[in-house]
């Protein structure tokens, strides 16, 4: 999972065109639409002064690939995978975890399939604006990263010219394990947060 800059003088909408372009003329079919949402709670004021903890962050997160699973995951922490109605839990734990209604932010776009990869190209939303483009490729035989990384950055390059990432921090700690749908979701955390840590940071030389 990785994030593509918007094009000079281009729009976020006009970027994710020429992507989704340039996979059609590779030959990429699509295969439908993704939907990644995230929603931030953080540790309710009361627990904080009657523990004496620090605050903690928890993202809950779905995917319309896993559309019956809920993952919750902890900054630097453990991913929870979870049923769908885990969602109803989170309303009972107000008094634990308080959502961050105006933090909710989610990427959805188009499915492509092209031979053994899954390309997902998707527009970062918060709230009513777009604040960036994240990709999401897979290739589906193979269940261990690290073996096939060297493929998918082949393929990467193909569409995504210089902007193709480097090795996901989450590989380093799977080396020769099996690559899960957690790790995936990880990445869109860490992905989101860059995006908001973006949007706060003030333009220079705009008064």
């Amino acid at each position: 999972v990785a994030q593509v800059p918007v094009a000079e003088g281009k729009s976020v909408q006009q970027t994710v065109e020429i992507l989704t372009r340039k996979l059609e003329v590779l030959g990429a079919e699509k295969q439908g639409t993704f939907c990644v949402d995230c929603e931030t709670y953080h540790t309710a004021a009361s627990t904080i002064s009657s523990q004496g903890q620090t605050g903690k962050l928890m993202y809950v997160m779905h995917n319309s690939e896993y559309p019956l699973s809920c993952f919750a995951l902890f900054e630097n922490g453990p991913c929870l995978i979870a049923d769908a109605n885990f969602d109803i839990l989170m309303v009972k734990l107000k008094g634990f975890f308080q959502n961050a209604k105006a933090n909710k932010i989610e990427s959805r776009g188009t499915r492509y399939q092209y031979c053994d990869f899954l390309v997902k190209v998707g527009t970062v939303t918060m709230g009513p604006s777009a604040r960036g483009i994240s990709v999401e490729v897979e290739y589906c035989p193979c269940v261990i990263a690290n073996d096939c990384w060297n493929l998918l950055m082949e393929f990467m390059q193909s569409f995504m010219g210089n902007h193709t990432p480097g090795i996901p921090s989450v590989f380093g700690t799977k080396h020769d394990s099996v690559y899960s749908p957690a790790d995936t979701m990880v990445q869109y955390m860490e992905l989101f947060n860059k995006i908001r840590k973006q949007q706060q940071v003030p333009v220079a030389g705009i008064r």
